[in-house]
């Protein structure tokens, strides 16, 4: 058996293999020396980097490589034992250098990928910031269409030109096919097509309010969408085959409606809504966006508002309009009555004088008459007629007063008089009538009645007199008691009254003044009527009496 020899035999040095190796090696060295050039740069250049050293560790690897490529030029030949021990230390210090580098990258790598999940992190939220840059521009630019639509909006307080703003003007923001608006009927049990973009209103165009669509926009606040084929979205003439555009609907309070009617809308209305239809155009894919319907909202918002400030001037200028017609009818019913009241001035005055005229010389006449030789009983007679015919000028003088007071331009004269001389003035002047009727009269003076006081005593007097004079013609027989006195501080809440609110005060007094008579006095009935102009009494005891004439009235007065 032949032997084998296992081992292969050397093979001789090919120059060729020897030169591509030197090359290669030589290459090799040059990209090893040039990438710590670069890494050199780099970190010169780069204003942070957190892992300088470990690039300065991994550049002094790179060198030793480098170093040990280019040592190995000389290896390819027959070389110096310094050769061998130099391409030692560098494959020596290689080793340790790259062992050092990759313990040292073990570390570092966690480092490194949470820096690439910070980066991941960073840029899911700069698509974020990007995706709200992007919705705030849409809310502004909504913004300024909101303002743009509600300057439009707001421009005129007429109402039927503020709706049809705010369909042209939606439909030209949102590029709309077509915009309506319904309005509730005066029954409220239906919607009526009141306001188009484009198309005319068909007659009797109108759908029942408690449909579900319509009770759906109803209950919510926010623009909603609405089937292409419900009532609601009939705003337009079907023409052709398209595809079926998308229909948004959003209710509109009608915050305030009065007197606003178009055929007939509702008088007043204390809460109701319209509806606006806005539709898209069709035979495209748009669709409705957030930002869009929320505009829609705004605008219906703002529709509300302006109906409102139109109602409010519409009912103002009526009432403005209504108080001038009731000013000027005022003012023509005033200048009548003044007109009225110069003429009855001047009537009384003329007939005053022509009354005064007799009466006055009937008067000067019975004067005479007194200073002539009379019997007594002559005399009596004679004074009763001077004190009648004053007594007839008195009622003359009423006559004027009474018209001065209703005109108020009667004055009261101030001054000092003897208030007891008043009262026995007043018996003298109804002593005689008195006599005649066979009547006793009496006075009885409070012994704390003053005896002298300041005020007007022609009107005073005036005032007692007439309700003595009513006391003698009411009573056929008895007697007539005249009973004047002071009224005391702690009894004046009996006679306050809605016009006469007595308070007590040390400057002046209050005068009680009772006349009690026997006749048929006064029923309860005829008590408001006591101190009316020219009143006669209804009851059958006062039957054939005149009434009272103008002096109660005048006294009240």
């Amino acid at each position: 058996m032949d032997g084998c020899d296992c081992i292969e035999p050397l093979w001789p040095t090919d120059d060729l293999l020897v030169k591509y190796q030197y090359i290669s090696d030589f290459f090799i060295a040059l990209a090893y020396f040039s990438i710590p050039l670069e890494l050199i740069y780099f970190v010169k250049k780069s204003s942070f980097f957190p892992y300088r050293w470990v690039l300065i560790q991994f550049g002094a690897f790179i060198v030793l490589c480098g170093a040990t490529h280019l040592i190995n030029l000389w290896t390819f030949t027959t070389h110096t034992k310094t050769v061998a021990i130099v391409m030692t230390i560098a494959k020596v210090s290689t080793a340790v250098v790259s062992c050092a580098t990759a313990l040292m990258l073990v570390h570092i790598i966690p480092d490194l990928l949470s820096v690439k999940t910070r980066e991941l992190f960073l840029k899911n939220k700069a698509e974020e910031l990007d995706r709200e840059m992007g919705l705030i521009r849409t809310q502004e630019e909504t913004g300024r269409h909101v303002r743009m639509l509600t300057h439009e909006i707001r421009s005129t307080l007429d109402r039927h030109t503020i709706l049809k703003t705010t369909l042209v003007e939606l439909g030209r923001t949102l590029g709309l096919e077509e915009c309506a608006l319904w309005m509730p009927s005066r029954s409220g049990s239906s919607l009526q097509l009141s306001h188009t973009l484009r198309h005319q209103i068909t007659v009797g165009s109108s759908v029942p309010i408690n449909l579900p669509v319509v009770n759906q926009v109803f209950s919510s606040n926010r623009a909603i969408i609405i089937p292409h084929t419900s009532p609601l979205a009939r705003i337009r003439p079907l023409a052709g085959r398209y595809v079926p555009p998308e229909v948004a609907a959003v209710r509109v309070p009608l915050l305030h409606l009065s007197n606003f009617q178009i055929n007939d809308w509702p008088e007043l209305s204390a809460k109701s809504f319209a509806i606006m239809v806005l539709m898209l155009p069709s035979d495209s894919a748009r669709k409705w966006h957030v930002h869009e319907l929320e505009l829609v909202e705004v605008v219906a918002d703002q529709v509300a508002v302006a109906l409102s400030h139109a109602a409010i001037l519409e009912e103002s200028m009526r009432a403005r309009d209504l108080l001038m017609e009731q000013n000027v009818a005022l003012d023509l019913a005033r200048r009548e009555a003044e007109m009225a009241i110069r003429a009855r001035n001047d009537f009384l005055a003329v007939m005053n004088h022509e009354m005064r005229t007799p009466m006055n010389a009937i008067i000067a006449l019975s004067s005479l008459l007194l200073e002539t030789e009379l019997t007594p009983e002559q005399r009596l007679m004679v004074e009763t007629v001077l004190k009648s015919s004053n007594l007839l000028a008195t009622l003359i003088n009423d006559v004027l007063d009474l018209s001065k007071l209703e005109d108020g331009s009667l004055e009261l004269e101030i001054k000092a008089f003897n208030l007891h001389a008043v009262f026995k003035e007043v018996m003298s002047f109804i002593k005689p009538i008195a006599s005649i009727k066979r009547l006793s009269v009496s006075v009885m003076l409070a012994p704390d009645l003053p005896l002298s006081a300041i005020g007007d005593e022609k009107r005073l007097m005036q005032t007692i007199l007439n309700i003595s004079g009513n006391a003698v013609k009411f009573t056929k027989e008895g007697h007539i008691t005249l009973v004047a006195s002071v009224v005391k501080a702690d009894s004046l809440r009996e006679f306050r009254t809605p016009e006469f609110h007595p308070a007590a005060s040390d400057d002046h007094f209050y005068l009680k003044v009772q006349v009690k008579d026997t006749g048929c006095g006064i029923i309860p009935q005829d008590l408001p009527h006591v101190f009316t102009k020219f009143a006669h009494p209804q009851s059958g005891g006062n039957r054939g009496f005149n009434g009272s004439g103008l002096g109660l009235a005048i006294c009240k007065r």
